[in-house]
């Protein structure tokens, strides 16, 4: 799917999608191959794991709430009105400890195959099929602490 001009309602995504991936509702906002962009609700205690997007810069921006990002061996606390920013081939993990909801906007470019990837990952829950998944996609998670 390329999206095309026009503008996609707040309360939309593409074509009526969204998605649940690990506990996060993800609506896309914009497809193209140079970019997506995707809204996120992020609830409290939930997080991404760290991992690293080879193919691909990551960005967020705070709308609401707060997140922490732990990528380069320290921790990035972001507020509404922040911006992330997570090169290309950077571990990088996402994390609401706030105790509240969080929304933002995410964006990565190019797109590559992280539009897909939300599709097949939607209500997946189990760990090992989440990262088989996301290594079909070009997202490698990194392994737990205990197994380093």
């Amino acid at each position: 799917m390329q999206d095309g001009a026009g503008i996609t309602a707040a309360n939309a995504g593409l074509d009526n999608i969204s998605w649940n991936v690990v506990g996060h509702t993800y609506t896309p906002k914009l497809l193209s191959g140079n970019a997506f962009i995707w809204h996120a609700l992020i609830p409290a205690e939930t997080f991404v794991p760290p991992h690293i997007h080879p193919t691909q810069d990551e960005w967020i921006v705070m709308l609401e709430g707060e997140l922490e990002v732990e990528m380069g061996g320290q921790t990035h606390k972001a507020k509404a009105g922040d911006t992330i920013r997570m090169p290309m081939g950077e571990a990088h993990g996402i994390f609401n400890r706030s105790g509240k909801t969080a929304t933002c906007v995410f964006g990565v470019a190019p797109s590559r195959k992280l539009f897909e990837l939300f599709g097949a990952l939607d209500g997946v829950t189990d760990p090992a099929e989440l990262v088989r998944l996301s290594a079909l996609h070009e997202i490698d998670f990194l392994p737990p602490p205990d197994q380093a």
